[in-house]
Formats: structure tokens, sequence, C-alpha cells
């Protein structure tokens, strides 16, 4: 193993443990932020729209920042200013209102905004090392190790007779951990675009992106137009009584190892087929409603399990093929319109979705089986139009 290779997986799992601290932080809190918000007296409609707006703000605000990154190389400021924003999940502790806890949610969501597209830009880098989609693959995995963690610790809350409140409080701990974390990270690699190409030099006129960029654009937008997030699915588990508040987040930290380990399974996948593999999400979401939407625990556990694998390839594939498809000069800009797209039609389909939500479940079902089959469709021209581009 080279020594540019051995610094790059080094590199790559120091990230991994910073956003494994994340993780236990905001995932911890979005593993209860539906019953949370219905707690406080928020509606379906209130869940479904507020956490979809702030999941668009939160990835609208990425073509800024993406922008930015690029413009300005400040890679690592922007890195350290979106995750000292996490710091607002700990102060959910002490709301009494839905208001100022949705407003604390995007708060999180825009420091993820900012952070982003200049973090998947280092690390873009440094998997050019290992393999895009292993490196991502890696990081993807130790993230949701984080992922897990959070949600159990208000399991065991809960478990100990405690509420929200205290949980929300003891997240005060991973949050600090992370900025001491990315501390090191960014001692132990300051110019991180070395670890892609030594002798980089900003050009003139960057390199426009291609249409094969574009029409895969469009095929994320339809992907994740019909992927319903989780904390509807969890007010719904909670309004129709189907699992208890212990058990919640308990599901959603299966979700999230199923996430994680569906992460190096296709990552791996993906560095040997290339594109073919985003098959798996489209196919997979468009089953999700049959059993998420039913009142059967043991067909919920199914949908929740399937939930997790379709936010493996999401967390990964998604991510790593934007890496390949595009100049090292518009990583960031890269980045930053993929996320923007992204969390639009995330936060539109969540929005119809909680809407649909207090009519009939078969419309929700029709919606995403719609929406899913053209995500397949739109992923077939582009295996038409431009396979030996994507594979490269």
């Amino acid at each position: 193993m080279t020594n540019q290779k051995k610094k790059a997986y080094q590199f790559i799992i120091l990230m991994g443990i910073v956003s494994l601290f994340g993780d236990i932080t905001y995932e911890g809190a979005r593993s209860v932020t539906g019953p949370y918000l219905a707690f406080l007296g928020a509606s379906a409609v209130t869940v479904g729209f507020a956490t979809g707006l702030g999941e668009f703000l939160g990835y609208a605000f990425r073509l800024v920042s993406g922008y930015l990154a690029d413009k300005t190389k400040a890679y690592w400021s922007l890195t350290f200013i979106g995750y000292g924003m996490i710091l607002a999940i700990p102060f959910l502790a002490y709301t009494h209102h839905w208001q100022m806890a949705i407003f604390l949610i995007i708060i999180e969501r825009m420091g993820k905004a900012i952070r982003s597209p200049a973090r998947d830009a280092i690390l873009s880098y440094a998997t050019k090392q290992v393999g895009r989609g292993w490196g991502f693959a890696i990081h993807e995995a130790m993230d949701q190790v984080g992922a897990i963690i959070g949600p159990l610790i208000f399991s065991l809350i809960f478990l100990l007779k405690k509420g929200y409140r205290e949980g929300f409080g003891l997240l005060w701990i991973p949050a600090l951990l992370v900025l001491v974390t990315l501390y090191f990270a960014r001692r132990e690699v300051p110019v991180p675009h070395i670890l892609e190409e030594p002798e980089f030099e900003k050009k003139e006129a960057a390199p426009k992106l291609s249409q094969s960029v574009w029409l895969y654009l469009f095929f994320t937008a339809c992907c994740v137009g019909g992927f319903v997030g989780f904390p509807l699915i969890s007010y719904h588990f909670k309004v129709k009584l189907i699992i208890s508040d212990i058990q919640i987040p308990f599901l959603y930290a299966l979700a999230m190892a199923v996430d994680g380990l569906a992460a190096l399974a296709v990552g791996k996948l993906y560095d040997k087929v290339g594109l073919k593999v985003l098959l798996v999400a489209p196919l997979l979401t468009a089953f999700i409603p049959f059993f998420i939407f039913l009142n059967s625990y043991s067909f919920v556990v199914v949908g929740v399990v399937l939930w997790g694998i379709v936010m493996g390839v999401h967390e990964t594939i998604l991510r790593a093929a934007v890496a390949d498809l595009t100049p090292l000069e518009k990583r960031g800009v890269a980045y930053g319109i993929f996320n923007t797209v992204y969390g639009l039609f995330l936060f539109l389909g969540n929005a119809f979705i909680g809407y649909l939500y207090g009519y009939d479940f078969t419309l929700i079902t029709v919606f995403i089986v719609a929406t899913e089959f053209w995500a397949l469709v739109v992923l077939f021209i582009i295996f038409q139009k431009s396979s030996k581009e994507l594979k490269n």
C-alpha cells in the first residue's frame, strides 16, 4: 500500500469518526422528531411539511455553499461552521412549543447544508486513492455506527422512565466531540485536494457539467421524490399506536444498521459495475409503502429494513457518482447542485405524502410507485445514452 493510499484511508476513517459523533447527535434526534413534534402538539401535515422544509432548506443552500467552497477553496472553514450548528440539537431539551423545536431542527439542517458540499469534496479527493464507492462506503458505515447509537440513547432514556428533554440534553456530549475530532482531521490533512491531484492548479475556465450529469440529477429527483422520510414514518407509528415510544428509536437504529451494511455492499459493487447498481433504489423504494403503512408489526419491520437499504444506496452511491461524473474544479458546485435537487424533491415528496396521509394510504402508495417508475425510466435512458461515460 502506497503512502498516499494509507494516508487516504486514515483520513477517511478520521472523517468517519467526525460523522459518527455527528450522527449520534442528529440521527438520535431524528429518530424521535415525529413523536416529539406530536408530543408538542403538531399535526401530521405540520410534521410532513416542517421536516420536509427543513430538509429542503438544508439541501437547497448547498448550491450556495458548494459554489463558495469551489470559489474560495475554504473547504475546512465551511466544514467547521456547518458542524458547529449541530449544537442546535441539544437545545431541543429546552423547548416547550413545536414552533421553536422546528426552528432548531431547521438550524441544524442549515448547518448540514453549509458543511456537506465542502466535506464531500474533501472526501472525494481521498476516495480517489481507494475507490470512490468503497471510500464513501467506509465513511457511510462509520457514519451509521453513530446513527445506531443515537436512537438507542433515546430507547435507553425511555427505559429509564425519562423523557425527551433528558435525551436531548445528553446529546451535548457527542455534539462537542464532533468539533474536537474535526480539529484533528484538519491538522492531519490541511490541504485535502493533494490526495487526488498533488499538482492541482485552478484553471481559468473549468469544464462544464456534462449532459449525463443533468440526466443523473433528473433520476435523483424522481428517486427521492417518492422516498418517505422517517419523521413521517415514526409519526404514523405513534398516532396509529403500532409501535411504542421506546421501540420507535430502536427500529430507527435497526434501519441505520441495515444502512451501514448495505452501504459497504453496494459501495464495493459500484466500483465493479458502476451506476447499474442504482436500480436497487427505485425498485425497493416502490415496495416500502406496502409494508410501512400497514398495522402489522412484522410487516413494519420489513418496511424499516427496506428503508435502511435504500438509505444506504442514497448515502453511498448517489454521492460517489457525483465525483466520478464531474471534474475536480467543479466538485463543490456539483455537490451543491446535487444536494439541492435531492433536498427539493425530498421536501416536495414528503410534504405531499403528509398531505395524502389525511385521506387515503392507497393514494400514498400510488404516488410512490409512480415516482419510482419514472426514476427507472430515466435510469435506463442514462444507461443507453452514455454507459461508457458513466463507468469511467
